[in-house]
C-alpha cells in the first residue's frame, strides 16, 4: 500500500464552502475550469490520496446551483486534435464528457463553439449535436482579443456573439483542453449579463500551479513539466504581492492577461474589480488538503521524471521540437533528477540488455518491467506469442494470486487459433497477441479455468502500478495499462525498423 499525501474529503469541504462565500459577492459565477474536470489523472498521481473526480464531486454537491457549458474551438475540430490520456478527438470527448456529466447528475448547458469560421468539421459535428437535442452556439473571433479592450467590450466585440441563456447561480465553463475559448466565453457572458441588469461576476478554478506553496516545491514543477509544451512558467505573483506584501504562485499566461482581464471586466461592469491579482481571481483550496509534504514531494519527483519519458517518446515521433525536450531537461536538472530514480527503468532495460547479447538482430528486445504496490519488480518480454505488456501483465497477476510460474493461464491451443485467425483471416503482419486481446482471452478462458477465473479477480490490484517499457508502446496497448490505472513510461525506441506496423 502506497503512503497517502492528501485529504481528499477535507479538501472537497473546504473547496465548495470557498465557492459559495465567493458566490454570495454576486448573483451570477462564472467559473471558468482549468484543467481536467472528470478523471484528473495528473493530480491523482502528485497528490498521494486525490481523488481523481474530486472536482466532479465537488459540483455534486453544489448541482442544485450549477449549470456547465463545455467550449470547444473549431481549429481542434478541423484538424483533428487528440486528448493524449483517452486517445479521442476533441469533439469525440465533448460527447463523452456530456455522458459524464449527465451520468453524475450535472445540468449541461450547451456547447460553445469558439473562433468559429464556417468550418466544414465543425459543422458536422454542431449537426450531431444538435440532433441530438444538445444546444449549440458560435462564437466569432474577435479582432484585437485580447488586448483592445475598449473595442472587445462593445456591439462590435463581445456584442456580436450571443448570449448564453443561464438559469442557475454558478455557471461552469470548461473544455476538452487548453485554448479552448473559457475566458473569452465567461466575459462574453458577463457582457451580455450586465446589459440584462445581472450582477455576475468572474472566477477561475485552476488545482495548478498551488498558489500556497513554493514556486520551486516539487509539485509546482510537476505543474511545468506537465504544460512544457505550452510553455507554462510558475512565477511569483507580483500583483499579489504588491496589493497584500504576501507571496503567492501563479504562472505566467495568467500573469500576462490579468491587466487585460481586470481592464475587461471593469469596463463591463462600470466599477472598480474587487481583484487585486490572478490569486484574488482564483478559488482554488488544494493545497489545504496536503497531509504529508514529503510524500507530495516524492509522488511529485517521480511525476517529472514521467513526462521526461513522454516528452522524449513524442519527439521521437515528430510531435514536438527539440526546444521542448530541452526544457524538460532543465526541469529534470533543476531537481537533479535522473530517468533512473524511476524504479522499474533499471530492471526493463538491464533484462532487455540480456536478451539482446544473445540476439541475432540489431533491435532493442521489447520487455517491460512493473514495480508493483508491494514494492516487487516483475518482468515480461515480447515472444512470438505475445508482446511485453501482455506477458508482463500476466506474470504480475500469477505473482499477485500466487499462481506458480510453470501454470498455464492461457492455452496454448487458443493463443495459436488466435494468432491463426490473425494471419490467415485478418491478413495482419503482426500477430503476436497485444493486451487487449490477452485480457479478452484470459476472460474467456476463465469461465471454465478456475487458476484463471483467480488471475482475473486480481486485475484490479494493477491499480497504481508503476511501469517502464524499452520501447515504445502502440495505442493498443497504452490505452489498456492507463484503463487497468498502471502509470506507464518508455525508453525513446522503436520496436522495429519498420515504418508502418499494425
Amino acid at each position: 500500500m502506497r503512503k497517502q499525501g492528501f485529504d481528499p474529503q477535507k479538501y472537497i469541504d473546504e473547496q465548495s464552502k470557498y465557492i459559495l462565500e465567493r458566490v454570495n459577492h454576486f448573483d451570477k459565477l462564472y467559473l471558468e475550469f482549468g484543467g481536467k474536470l472528470i478523471g484528473d489523472k495528473h493530480a491523482k498521481r502528485v497528490l498521494p490520496g486525490f481523488d481523481e473526480d474530486a472536482k466532479i464531486k465537488l459540483l455534486q454537491k453544489l448541482k442544485d446551483k450549477t449549470e456547465i457549458i463545455i467550449t470547444v474551438y473549431s481549429g481542434d475540430i478541423e484538424r483533428n486534435k487528440i486528448r493524449g490520456d483517452y486517445g479521442i478527438t476533441y469533439d469525440m470527448d465533448v460527447f463523452r464528457q456530456i455522458d459524464e456529466l449527465r451520468g453524475f447528475g450535472l445540468s449541461v448547458n450547451s456547447v460553445v463553439i469558439t473562433r468559429f469560421n464556417n468550418e466544414h468539421s465543425t459543422n458536422v459535428f454542431i449537426s450531431k449535436l444538435e440532433r441530438r437535442n444538445i444546444k449549440v452556439y458560435t462564437h466569432k473571433s474577435i479582432p484585437g482579443y485580447p488586448s483592445e479592450v475598449d473595442k472587445i467590450v462593445s456591439e462590435e466585440g463581445y456584442g456580436m456573439n450571443p448570449y448564453v441563456e443561464t438559469t442557475k447561480p454558478i455557471v461552469v465553463i470548461t473544455a476538452p483542453g487548453p485554448n479552448s475559448g473559457k475566458l473569452a466565453t465567461c466575459l462574453n457572458q458577463l457582457y451580455h449579463e450586465h446589459k440584462l441588469g445581472t450582477q455576475a461576476g468572474y472566477s477561475k478554478f485552476e488545482t495548478f500551479p498551488v498558489w500556497n506553496i513554493p514556486l520551486k516545491h516539487p509539485l509546482n514543477v510537476a505543474y511545468e513539466a506537465a504544460t512544457v509544451d505550452l510553455k507554462d512558467v510558475n512565477m511569483m505573483d507580483y500583483f499579489h504581492y504588491d496589493a497584500y506584501k504576501e507571496v503567492s504562485v501563479n504562472y505566467n499566461r495568467d500573469l500576462e492577461m490579468f491587466p487585460v482581464v481586470k481592464r475587461s471586466i471593469e469596463k463591463i461592469t462600470g466599477k472598480a474589480s474587487i481583484y487585486q491579482s490572478p490569486t484574488d481571481m482564483g478559488v482554488n483550496r488544494v493545497g489545504f488538503g496536503i497531509t504529508d509534504d514529503a510524500v507530495i514531494q516524492e509522488a511529485s519527483k517521480q511525476e517529472i521524471i514521467r513526462r521526461n519519458f513522454s516528452t522524449e517518446c513524442d519527439y521521437k515521433k515528430g510531435l514536438i521540437d527539440q526546444e521542448v525536450v530541452s526544457r524538460m531537461k532543465l526541469i529534470m536538472e533543476e531537481l537533479a533528477l535522473k530517468k533512473e530514480d524511476r524504479i522499474p527503468v533499471v530492471p526493463a532495460r538491464t533484462y532487455a540488455e540480456k536478451l539482446k547479447e544473445n540476439s541475432a538482430t540489431k533491435e532493442m528486445p521489447a520487455v517491460m518491467a512493473f514495480e508493483l504496490n508491494d514494492g516487487t519488480v516483475i518482468t515480461g518480454r515480447s515472444s512470438n506469442l505475445m508482446d511485453s505488456c501482455s506477458a508482463a501483465i500476466l506474470n504480475a497477476i500469477k505473482y499477485i494470486a500466487n499462481i506458480g510460474d510453470e501454470i498455464f493461464l492461457l492455452s496454448p491451443a487458443i493463443i495459436e487459433t488466435m494468432k491463426d485467425l490473425k494471419k490467415d483471416k485478418l491478413h495482419s503482419k503482426i500477430t503476436t497477441l497485444n493486451a487487449n486481446e490477452v485480457l479478452i482471452a484470459l476472460t474467456i478462458g476463465a469461465v471454465t479455468n478456475p487458476t484463471a477465473q483467480l488471475a482475473v479477480e486480481k486485475l484490479h490490484e494493477l491499480t497504481g502500478v508503476q511501469a517502464h517499457s524499452t520501447v515504445m508502446l502502440n495505442k493498443d496497448d497504452e490505452q489498456i495499462l492507463k484503463r487497468l490505472g498502471i502509470d506507464v513510461t518508455s525508453d525513446p525506441v522503436y520496436p522495429s525498423e519498420n515504418l508502418y506496423y499494425m
